[in-house]
């Protein structure tokens, strides 16, 4: 950090001069950029801001009555201070200094003992040069640092935890949503953190550019590219230098955006000739029909007049939405060993059925499955069979690193782990049947959000709406559009924890109908007719209009969706 005034008079040159503060104590905390030395009286043109400015006062010994407007001028002109050197019987210099000190803001000294401003110059100069390079040598570690970590396409974790560590205090990455995608604590805990961390980010307003805001005066940087930011970088305490850890924001966000822009799917390694496979028919590029069923047969898949594409996705502690919105993001160890245990329960399941499949892993937290259905009748009974294994199975992971000890999750406890089904169309083609997987994957992915009664699999024609938001959910223009959306409702809840959105979300689910939900009982008439009224006022719009519901309906399943 520059030197500042208070520094500077604490240097040995100047504390055998025995300085005398006149006036402006109150900011010697004033840094220092630059040390100017003048006999002129009007030097306010020569200065830029920051500067000490050091005299000895000949020219006001002349002038006294020049003295509170020569100060004013220095002051006008952003310096950090004046030192006035008052050698011999100089007694009309320092009543005029003392009478004009007592209105200066800036910090006004007197040394009466005669010192070597040279020799004041060099030392702060060599301060400053020094603070100078310090920074372009940590701005050039900080530029390596997050350089290897672009080019190793690091994981958005260790982006946040190389920047804790560097600015040495808690960093979090949430997204528009306001939920945490990843987090370093340190020297906080985890729960001191990230307490009521949703109402707290709501009521912090986003800057465009790096700079504290909000009631805890947070410091962030947005991230993404240009216009299109999709989440930011919060440091929720007080530093020291804000300079040096908004320069580690700025980067840290910069690598975030790239290393976004770069990230490619995840294979289990575990499953790599099916997962080569499952890829190569997904996207077959000149890969025929008959060499796909050749291939595949070589791996197990038997000839079949049908193929059915299927995809399960975990619900567990690994992946869940909880996981997301507690900020932890998913636990990579916890999650292979659920897809491993998945992946041989299934060929046992598809074994004790005399079934064949194509299985592996396609993403983190989602198992593909090419399915060979030998008949039309049979495709229901066979994903029943499959379901019904997984939920009446003792499925344990593989303890790490050979232990003995069980993970965290297995699929055979459903408060452990769950698995949603998600199933496509039947195909008469192994090529049509992969490219089926990514609609599998979607319907399975929606499915996991559903409340009530949960089914053993899921189609398309069971998500319908929800289905869609679910595939939109991630894009920033439409996170944006659900926040605008319930913002009033949001910020009033964050607020006094009203419960508006859950009225909110009953009043939709109800149709808009107010008599059905005040005979329902969940409110008095008047009071539900009064709590209505003061939904419409934060929402900005009115409750009866259908195209308005419609609106906030979507908003509304847009926010459910958020942890999925």
């Amino acid at each position: 950090m520059l030197p500042t005034v208070g520094s500077i008079l604490d240097l040995p040159v100047l504390r055998e001069a025995a300085p005398l503060l006149l006036g402006g104590a109150g900011a010697l905390d004033n840094p220092v950029r630059w040390v100017h030395v003048s006999e002129l009286l009007d030097i306010s043109g020569l200065l830029s801001g920051g500067e000490l400015v050091l005299t000895t006062g000949l020219e006001l010994e002349k002038e006294p009555g020049l003295t509170a407007s020569f100060i004013r001028s220095l002051e006008k002109a952003a310096a950090s201070g004046l030192i006035v050197e008052l050698v011999g019987d100089r007694k009309r210099s320092m009543e005029a200094l003392r009478g004009a000190a007592l209105a200066a803001a800036m910090p006004v000294i007197v040394v009466e003992r005669r010192v070597r401003f040279v020799q004041i110059t060099e030392i702060v100069h060599r301060i400053i040069v020094a603070e100078q390079l310090e920074r372009v040598e940590r701005a050039r570690d900080v530029h390596e640092a997050f350089t290897v970590l672009s080019l190793e396409s690091a994981g958005t974790g260790q982006v946040v935890e190389q920047a804790a560590v560097m600015i040495g205090a808690p960093v979090v990455l949430e997204d528009l949503s306001h939920l945490v995608l990843a987090y370093s604590a340190r020297p906080l805990r985890t729960t001191e953190l990230l307490e009521d961390w949703e109402r707290r980010s709501r009521t912090t307003p986003s800057p465009p550019e790096t700079s504290r805001a909000g009631p805890e005066a947070w410091l962030q940087t947005p991230v993404g590219v240009r216009g299109n930011v999709w989440g930011r970088l919060v440091v929720p305490v007080p530093l020291d230098d804000d300079g040096a850890a908004a320069m580690v924001l700025e980067r840290a966000a910069q690598t975030l955006a790239i290393n976004r822009l770069a990230e490619r799917d995840r294979r289990e390694l575990s499953h790599q000739a099916q997962a080569g496979l499952l890829n190569a028919l997904r996207q077959p590029r000149g890969l025929g029909e008959d060499e796909a069923e050749a291939r595949a047969a070589a791996l197990g898949l038997r000839r079949s007049p049908f193929y059915l594409p299927v995809v399960f996705r975990s619900g567990g502690p690994a992946y869940g939405p909880s996981a997301g919105a507690a900020g932890g993001g998913i636990d990579p160890l916890a999650g292979q060993q659920e897809e491993r245990a998945l992946l041989e329960q299934l060929a046992r399941a598809l074994k004790a059925v005399s079934g064949s499949a194509l299985t592996a892993s396609i993403r983190s937290g989602s198992v593909g499955m090419i399915l060979a259905i030998p008949a039309k009748q049979l495709e229901d009974p066979t994903l029943q069979r499959l379901a019904d294994a997984l939920a009446g199975s003792d499925m344990r992971p593989v303890p790490p690193f050979g232990g003995d000890r069980p993970g965290r999750g297995w699929a055979g406890n459903p408060a452990e782990a769950t698995w949603s089904i998600g199933v496509g169309r039947l195909r008469g083609s192994l090529l049509e049947a992969a490219a089926g997987i990514d609609e599998a994957a979607h319907v399975a992915e929606t499915a996991a959000t559903l409340r009530g009664d949960r089914k053993p699999f899921y189609r398309a024609t069971d998500v319908r709406l929800r289905g869609l938001l679910a595939l939109l959910r991630k894009d920033p223009r439409v996170q944006q559009f659900a926040e605008s959306e319930l913002e009033g409702v949001l910020q009033a809840d964050a607020r006094d924890g009203g419960g508006h959105l859950e009225l909110l979300g009953r009043y939709l689910e109800s149709g808009g109908n107010k008599a059905a939900m005040a005979r329902s009982g969940y409110l008095s008439r008047p009071t539900l007719y009064a709590r209505l009224a003061k939904l419409e006022e934060l929402l900005g719009v009115d409750l009866d209009d259908p195209e308005s519901r419609t609106s906030l309906h979507v908003a509304l399943l847009l926010h459910r969706l958020r942890g999925l």
